[in-house]
């Protein structure tokens, strides 16, 4: 395993969107009460680890997304309701919602409209390094957020998920190698998000997924995350354990 001490901060285009995020995050601060206040006044969220652990066949989360980095744009008129109701009648057991603005073109009000659209868990696909971007997830609906274990660092993943306890909110742990997969544990994932795509550099990588799926131990939720395509790619990582 990674020594805990040998992390570095993100480099690349995770560095920048990361950085980004940070700016969004100082920007909240004004409204750190607020965002509480409307956390607090949710419901309580659905389990997306229940949603995608239910039944004996593959749950998929359908993802809502504009643009990205490695493939520009790809549904400039996207309308977040009716997609993500689309995806549900297809069978979708939760909706993923690209929230980042600069590279992926989304927004909150995706978020909202994604929540309000659908009786599934919506999960809040954002580079959140800041606590009170949970608070603001949770206040616009989310059940779930996505927290990239290359971006956080050990000390920092166990922090966000103390954080993310103490909002209400499930976290999705996104990891890329043995070391990343442990912080995860460390920090009590239910959760886990094995992302063949490297967010620093773009490449995409099988044999992340096959190192890493079997790995994860059968108490949680295992996520194959970017470049599934088709029915012979679902039935390759689930047979790999996602």
């Amino acid at each position: 395993m990674q020594a805990r001490s040998t992390w570095t901060p993100p480099r690349g285009v995770l560095g920048r969107l990361c950085a980004q995020a940070r700016e969004r995050a100082a920007a909240l601060r004004p409204r750190e009460r607020q965002l509480r206040e409307g956390a607090g006044s949710r419901p309580a969220p659905q389990s997306l680890a229940a949603a995608l652990g239910a039944g004996t066949d593959v749950g998929i989360v359908a993802e809502l997304k504009r643009r990205s980095p490695s493939r520009g744009t790809l549904n400039a008129e996207l309308a977040a309701a009716r997609a993500a109701r689309a995806y549900v009648e297809g069978g979708a057991r939760a909706i993923s919602v690209l929230t980042e603005p600069n590279d992926f073109g989304g927004a909150d009000e995706d978020l909202l409209s994604a929540h309000a659209a659908v009786a599934v868990p919506v999960l809040r696909k954002d580079f959140h390094v800041d606590p009170l971007q949970l608070w603001e997830a949770r206040s616009l609906g989310a059940s779930a957020v996505l927290l990239i274990m290359r971006a956080l660092g050990p000390e920092r993943s166990l922090e966000m998920a103390a954080a993310a306890r103490e909002v209400g909110i499930e976290g999705v742990f996104e990891v890329r190698d043995e070391a990343e997969l442990e912080w995860a544990l460390e920090s009590g994932a239910a959760v886990i998000g094995v992302n063949r795509r490297n967010l620093e550099t773009l490449e995409m990588s099988d044999a992340v997924i096959e190192r890493l799926l079997p790995a994860v131990p059968p108490s949680c939720v295992a996520i194959a995350e970017s470049g599934v395509r088709g029915s012979e790619d679902v039935a390759r990582v689930a047979a790999l354990g996602a």
